[in-house]
């Protein structure tokens, strides 16, 4: 018996949705052998055999200044969108983050009778709830890669599912540091701090000096301390130098051109910005202190949107405090320092901390691409 082929709408915006979308793209065609995908799509995407009616990079535009340059290009192409997925009517229509472009499309669709998902849920649980209106008449279902995430849309009574994180799946529920360490050029038995000030300029600016100053205080404690520093791009590790010419030209360190993870594992303890970073530590199973800083006016409004108690992602799905934040004004090199220092010489302590991130990991692990499929082809046969 012949399997009726199904077509699926599929929009990504950026380079992290590529992976996602070819990560669902594969999962999809496993599970059916049948399966039609076009729409926006990256390398990844179209490699896995995603017909591009427009290459992803017209839609990756970052920055205020920037989007408005281009806003005449990204409002032709989202309504040629609309009109050609309405004459196509695929089966269902998954936006793939990019909210500001998908949410708006994702709706267009719906009301003419495309069943749509959303991919990756914005941060709507953190600020700007009210956003949740608007998500919820634009799509059928969320797909949530946290926990909390669901339980927010849960009382909206917006449809959402739970399928854990990718980032979970893609590493080991116990790494192995001496494999990394030996990757890295760090001996097997010494401390290893990892230093990640973040992966945009503003955070390195902001953050770097403060790290270094930190790195020094505890070079005291310990002169054989390890430090690896991973810089995402050449333009980061530049900058980074730049600032540690000035702040600390004497202090030894290794300096890494990305193996942010690799860095991870390896250490004993990490000092890093806050964002997707701590999760990533977290599943790496290394002890971390978060910190950061922005601009002062900015950080008013922040103090004032946000609606979370914690920034950091282990400490709002453990629901407490089990990693320092550091913010702000709080941020200075006496207080990391002292906040890391029992990281790096209580092996009890950061043992129990280990045990609480695996557990953690766990409740994330969920095979999240094999989840994501299930959804889609449920929604799309339905």
């Amino acid at each position: 018996m012949q399997v009726r082929q199904l077509t699926i709408g599929i929009v990504a915006g950026e380079t992290s949705g590529d992976i996602l979308g070819a990560r669902l793209i594969r999962a999809l065609k496993a599970a059916h052998p049948q399966l039609r995908f076009v729409g926006v799509a990256g390398p990844l995407m179209q490699a896995e055999g995603c017909e591009a009616w427009y290459e992803m990079e017209e839609l990756a535009v970052m920055g205020i200044v920037e989007v408005l340059g281009r806003l005449p290009r990204l409002l032709k192409i989202r309504r040629d969108l609309t009109q050609r997925f309405s004459a196509l009517k695929p089966d269902v229509f998954v936006g793939i983050d990019a909210p500001d472009f998908n949410l708006t499309l994702e709706g267009r669709l719906k009301q003419r009778g495309i069943p749509t998902i959303h991919y990756v849920s914005p941060s709507v649980w953190a600020w700007r709830q009210s956003r949740v209106h608007k998500i919820a008449k634009a799509t059928n279902l969320v797909l949530a890669f946290l926990p909390f995430e669901k339980a927010f849309y849960d009382r909206f009574n917006v449809p959402c599912r739970f399928i854990g994180h990718t980032m979970a799946d893609s590493i080991p529920l116990q790494p192995d540091q001496s494999l990394a360490r030996q990757a890295l050029g760090i001996a097997p038995n010494a401390r290893c701090l990892a230093l990640l000030p973040g992966s945009r300029s503003a955070e390195v600016a902001m953050l770097s000096a403060d790290f270094l100053a930190t790195a020094q205080r505890l070079k005291q404690f310990d002169a054989e301390l390890e430090i690896v520093v991973p810089l995402v791009n050449r333009q980061r590790r530049q900058q980074f130098e730049q600032i540690k010419a000035t702040v600390a030209p004497q202090l030894k360190l290794h300096l890494l051109d990305g193996q942010a993870r690799e860095a991870m594992i390896a250490s004993n303890a990490a000092l890093l910005a806050s964002g997707t970073a701590a999760l990533e530590c977290m599943l790496a199973k290394c002890p971390m202190v978060v910190a950061y800083r922005m601009h002062p006016f900015t950080f008013f409004l922040a103090q004032r949107l946000v609606k979370t108690r914690y920034v950091s992602l282990p400490n709002l799905l453990a629901g407490r405090e089990i990693v320092p934040e550091l913010l702000q004004d709080a941020c200075q090199p006496e207080r990391l320092a002292n906040a890391l220092q029992p990281l790096l010489q209580d092996a009890a302590a950061s043992a129990q901390l280990k045990q609480t991130f695996l557990e953690l990991h766990h409740t994330i692990r969920l095979g999240a691409d094999q989840q994501a499929a299930q959804a889609v082809l449920e929604l799309a046969q339905s």
